[in-house]
């Protein structure tokens, strides 16, 4: 029986055709955005303003962490749709926690914890019981957001009484650059370097690319899938304190819809629904454009129903486009 084999060119596909492909694509992504950021400045006063992209990067930052461990996952070949519900149950736990006398730092720490054993089963399901990440994570977004309502009957939990220490992490200021930002650009810096030039995140993409082969090949695939469907479930946990400490709540609501966002953002960058291929520079990008999107509608006063079909409607040109390339590669 003839067996395919992965040498070190193959697996980072980045260094090839491809890569130049991807390049291609974060530079037109950075054209588009460019070309937005003059029209809006043009349709509406307010879209330069400090206080609009102040709220514009602080929304995306947030939100951008999520983005990267699912850039991460649908490397590998798998898919989370969770992460908001995750997010949100980080919330929950760590405001609970805070509410019964629990110091605020131990509670996050409890709560990212959660995070991750959730991702920990959802990855022993996909990987030891077989079933698809796709129902696994359905599953999980369900019973997550039920824990949220039944602990909280439906309502936020108010946490006003957190220290300013901690609230530092989402309200405060390095100089003029918010807190958040620089732990966004820290996380983005470290896990791009991982996934560009480490051995162990290379595998992620030989994975996805072709699980059978890296099978062959010595990989450990299924390790390699359990571990970055852990990775995504904790840094959605991660997210969950950051909003958690900006807005001095726990909101069982939040992050509905969020999973659209994220694996719009990362097709859009890149990232392939079949596994394989993608960049976390690529997917904050895509991010970097939804966020635009979404600020110029709501300043151009768009029906928040519309903003919806839009959001939905961009989603399905990345897929499509992405299916479209997929399809191209195989031929």
């Amino acid at each position: 029986m003839k067996t395919s084999t992965l040498t070190e060119t193959d697996a980072p596909i980045s260094h090839g055709f491809l890569g130049r492909m991807l390049r291609m694509r974060e530079t037109g992504l950075i054209g588009i955005i460019l070309v937005m950021f003059v029209v809006m400045s043009f349709a509406s006063p307010y879209f330069l303003t400090w206080i609009n992209m102040r709220a514009m990067v602080m929304a995306f930052a947030v939100e951008g962490i999520v983005v990267i461990g699912m850039t991460i996952l649908l490397i590998s070949g798998g898919i989370d749709l969770s992460v908001g519900s995750v997010t949100a149950l980080a919330m929950v736990v760590a405001g609970w926690l805070f509410l019964a006398g629990v110091d605020p730092w131990v509670a996050s720490a409890i709560a990212i914890a959660v995070c991750t054993g959730i991702g920990a089963i959802m990855g022993f399901f996909v990987t030891r019981v077989g079933l698809h990440h796709f129902i696994v994570s359905l599953a999980v977004m369900v019973i997550a957001r039920g824990v949220c309502l039944l602990g909280t009957g439906g309502r936020p939990l108010g946490l006003f009484t957190l220290p300013p220490e901690f609230k530092f992490i989402g309200q405060g200021s390095i100089g003029p650059i918010p807190l958040v930002i620089i732990i966004f650009v820290i996380t983005v810096i470290v896990f791009d370097y991982l996934l560009r030039r480490t051995t162990l995140f290379r595998k992620v993409f030989y994975t996805g690319s072709n699980e059978r082969a890296a099978a062959y090949s010595g990989i450990r695939t299924k390790k390699v899938v359990f571990l970055t469907t852990t990775l995504c479930s904790a840094l959605c946990g991660v997210a969950g304190i950051i909003y958690m400490s900006r807005f001095g709540s726990a909101q069982p609501t939040f992050g509905l819809g969020m999973e659209l966002n994220v694996i719009a953002a990362a097709v859009i960058g890149g990232a392939s629904l079949n596994g394989g291929t993608g960049s976390i520079l690529g997917a904050i990008l895509g991010v970097v454009l939804l966020s635009v999107v979404s600020s110029s509608l709501a300043l151009l006063d768009v029906s928040v129903y519309w903003q919806d079909i839009i959001r939905g409607s961009i989603l399905l040109v990345a897929v499509t486009l992405d299916h479209y390339m997929n399809k191209n590669r195989k031929h």
